[in-house]
């Protein structure tokens, strides 16, 4: 059975951890956004907005259509995972891929966030960090999901949200 999921959440909540876990467990196809924005030169952030332009991200989205389709019409599960800090994106997909979906936002306190980003090898930074949890906590979409533990608990309750 074909589906999508979407998991969204601020830097380091653990958005590709669980989507690449979660990649494993259902034999399905991880599409991570923040690289199909950062290989097309979408990733550029707009100095009078002080974030990355919707339209990047829908351009992201129509780059990733096709593939997410082809997936779909051999029987496959799609995971997207990004920041997702606009609704619009997340509706676009939807509009775009007449399949069931899941949506997912992780959800953990920016203290914690700092604290993970700072593990890193590629380190953001408190500022970024802080202002992507902002971005991203103005709005909920789909199952808010408690990833301030264990990761592993955060993938059971995906889990039993999805088709078994």
């Amino acid at each position: 059975m074909s589906y999508f999921i979407i998991i969204r959440g601020p830097l380091v909540s653990g958005k590709t951890t669980i989507s690449k876990q979660l990649s494993k467990l259902l034999n399905a196809e991880h599409i991570f956004i923040d690289k199909v924005l950062d290989e097309n030169k979408l990733d550029k952030v707009d100095p009078k907005a002080d974030r990355i332009p919707v339209e990047n991200f829908i351009k992201a989205n129509e780059i990733i259509l096709p593939t997410a389709k082809e997936k779909f019409s051999k029987g496959q599960i799609v995971i997207f995972d990004g920041c997702f800090y606009y609704k619009e994106p997340i509706e676009h997909l939807i509009k775009n891929l007449p399949y069931p979906h899941y949506e997912f936002t992780l959800k953990v306190s920016v203290e914690e966030c700092i604290k993970r980003d700072s593990f890193r090898n590629l380190v953001y930074g408190e500022d970024a960090t802080r202002a992507v949890y902002n971005m991203v906590s103005r709005f909920d979409y789909g199952k808010n999901i408690d990833v301030s533990g264990d990761l592993d608990s955060a993938i059971k309750q995906i889990l039993f949200f999805l088709p078994k």
